[in-house]
């Protein structure tokens, strides 16, 4: 009880709270002036290319390595932590290239960025969850090279995974992933319902 205390009020818990707390709130923004300007000037939703849904399965399969990782890492396991590290990374810039692949595909279809306010909404919105996947690479990317690194003998992996603090920070960056793919179907699904429903 003593340790789910002292974690709850630890900075990096409290900080990955506050962002969290802050990027849905900025997220149910997005969307609240996306549905207002719609209403207003009566212009017909975007529909998203397929690529968009595509890309759900991409994260939902990272945020399913990852949770593996997590597994991993607390039974020892140190070739198959350092692959699931390897491969949520992978999975993560796949996404990315894909996400790129996928407004050049709004693009050819005629959506443009500036045509009107729908448009601007969807590559804003894909732009700054996006921009969040990015923010995160740099965080797994540590984390594989920390693993490879520093789990060579035996001592040094009992170390490792022995680590409270790399186990708390093992245990935020699978939240915020988990946060980003919920994030990410939320969108999908918010854009799909406006074309599809309203």
């Amino acid at each position: 009880m003593n340790y789910k205390k002292n974690y709850l009020v630890h900075p990096q818990v409290i900080s990955m709270t506050l962002l969290i707390a802050g990027v849905t709130f900025l997220f149910i923004a997005f969307s609240g002036s996306y549905i207002y300007t719609r209403i207003q000037s009566g212009i017909p939703p975007i529909k998203l290319p397929w690529l968009f849904y595509f890309n759900t399965g991409i994260l939902l399969a990272s945020s399913y390595v990852l949770r593996i990782c997590k597994k991993q890492y607390l039974e020892d396991d140190t070739v198959g932590y350092q692959r699931s590290l390897a491969l949520t990374l992978g999975l993560s810039i796949l996404f990315l290239v894909l996400q790129i692949v996928a407004w050049y595909q709004l693009i050819f279809s005629g959506v443009l960025v500036n045509q009107d306010n729908m448009a601007s909404f969807v590559y804003l919105i894909s732009a700054v969850h996006f921009a969040h996947v990015i923010v995160g690479i740099p965080f797994l990317a540590l984390f594989l090279y920390t693993a490879i690194k520093r789990m060579k003998e035996p001592v040094s992996v009992l170390v490792y995974f022995s680590d409270p603090d790399k186990a708390r920070k093992l245990k935020l960056l699978t939240i915020y992933w988990h946060f980003l793919d919920i994030l990410w179907i939320y969108l999908v699904v918010f854009f799909a319902v406006n074309y599809f429903f309203f």
